[in-house]
């Protein structure tokens, strides 16, 4: 390629970047505000499915050996610690599917292009959610979480856009993109979950109870609200950021689903990424499930205070992300900050695992917000460098799947050790757990990103 051919790409790329990204750090934006709603009310909303004392329901029966066992452990509020197990069980329903279906919807959007997937998965999260608005039944609220993990494929599919329009000197500029959009959906998403959690329609429409309506509906309708806002923007402005000519057709005549190639890419220093990436976040979202429980466990918190709760960490997601990475990265490199973030997340946990003060806990939920401000978006980054053009979104919704299947197996695995050890012990391990991904993250390769693209 010559120099003047490199500077026009070069010249377009920044073009389609200040056209692209704007319009993709919304989308994330809304989903994942509408996604994170429900975050402040899994305590209360558990306490409300559940039924009280001996029940002859399916779920009944279901948590009856759970309950069983809390009051034989000599659990102080066996309710409160099978609320934690069965809520844990519950968490990782929905991680399971992504699990399945982000590579899935990935390498689909690989092949048919990035738009299309995100119009589909969006109309099924807006589904899922007016499945909410009507959950009277416990039965009803599984299925709008079914539906809604099935087509938790957006992610994946729109870092794979930012991909589509950064140049490797830029990706992790653009991946950053990605993370101030968490930030700033984490800090807004249970802030309104947590006011919402005040208002109960029952109590101002009494009549609605027959269809389906519930306490928690007013939640449920402001994620639908912003789910169909999302999709209008993105049919309006979303323009096809994979053009036909790269799609990948290499996909087509495979006989198992890319998930199963986790580990075992032909790139080793993807395989080493994704494994880093599975182990922190077995330990990350363990604490990010029990984390509500443990606030109410040793500082009685609110709904409305685990909201503010989240809104504090994300406003230091988005000054991480988009302050930190963004400035640091170019110089650094992506590896140097992955590991600055496993190391904090070490320290953490450890924090967390004795933080009796209010002080203490909100300090160490500041470290934790820098843990995962760090990796997130440098590993995302670290996988998209290392994978060729043609398998962007593949190879991204591997590496978001690995995240899936640490969050279908962390929660469960938090609640256990929570409910049997006790909330010290279960952290104590947490931060042992995350010591590993920071070893293994140390033979990580940083890539030539500056390298001249032919």
């Amino acid at each position: 390629m010559t120099a003047s051919s490199q500077e026009t790409k070069s010249g377009a790329e920044s073009a389609s970047d200040r056209q692209t990204l704007p319009i993709i750090f919304l989308t994330l934006f809304l989903d994942l505000v509408g996604f994170s709603i429900i975050f402040p009310l899994f305590p209360a909303m558990l306490d409300y499915y559940l039924p009280q004392g001996a029940d002859s329901s399916l779920l009944g029966k279901l948590i009856a050996p759970i309950s069983q066992w809390a009051i034989h452990t000599g659990a102080e509020d066996p309710r409160f610690m099978t609320s934690v197990l069965f809520g844990g069980i519950l968490g990782s329903l929905y991680s399971i599917l992504q699990f399945i279906c982000a590579p899935l919807w990935g390498a689909y959007s690989d092949r048919n292009g990035r738009r299309a997937v995100l119009l589909l998965t969006i109309a099924g999260l807006a589904l899922s959610y007016l499945a909410w608005f009507f959950a009277a039944s416990f039965w009803v609220l599984v299925l709008a979480r079914v539906l809604g993990g099935i087509m938790g494929g957006n992610l994946s599919v729109a870092t794979a856009a930012v991909a589509d329009v950064t140049s490797r000197q830029k990706r992790s500029s653009g991946m950053a993109i990605v993370g101030i959009a968490f930030g700033l959906g984490f800090l807004v998403g249970p802030a309104i979950g947590g006011l919402c959690a005040r208002i109960n329609l029952l109590e101002i429409f009494p009549r609605l109870e027959a269809y389906g309506v519930n306490p928690f509906s007013l939640p449920a309708l402001l994620s639908l609200v912003l789910t169909l806002i999302n999709w209008l923007w993105v049919a309006s402005r979303f323009k096809e950021t994979l053009p036909k000519a790269k799609r990948a057709a290499i996909h087509s005549g495979e006989s198992k689903p890319p998930i199963f190639h986790l580990l075992s890419s032909p790139s080793a220093a993807t395989r080493r990424t994704n494994l880093t990436y599975l182990i922190y976040m077995l330990a990350f979202s363990g604490m990010e499930f029990t984390l509500t429980f443990l606030a109410v466990e040793r500082f009685h918190f609110s709904p409305a205070q685990n909201g503010g709760m989240f809104v504090y960490i994300g406003l230091i997601l988005i000054f991480v992300q988009g302050g930190i990475v963004r400035r640091l990265a170019p110089r650094l490199g992506e590896k140097r900050l992955a590991l600055a973030g496993l190391a904090c997340g070490v320290v953490a946990f450890a924090i967390l695992s004795f933080a009796l003060q209010l002080g203490v806990f909100f300090l160490a939920l500041a470290v934790m917000a820098f843990s995962i401000g760090l990796v997130s978006p440098t590993m995302s980054a670290l996988v998209s460098l290392y994978a060729p053009e043609e398998t962007q979104g593949r190879e991204l919704g591997i590496f978001r799947s690995a995240g899936s299947l640490a969050r279908a197996i962390g929660p469960v695995v938090a609640a256990i050790l929570y409910f049997i050890y006790g909330s010290s012990s279960a952290y104590l391990f947490g931060a042992a757990l995350v010591v590993l991904p920071l070893l293994i993250a140390l033979k990580l390769p940083q890539p030539a990103a500056h390298a001249v693209e032919a």
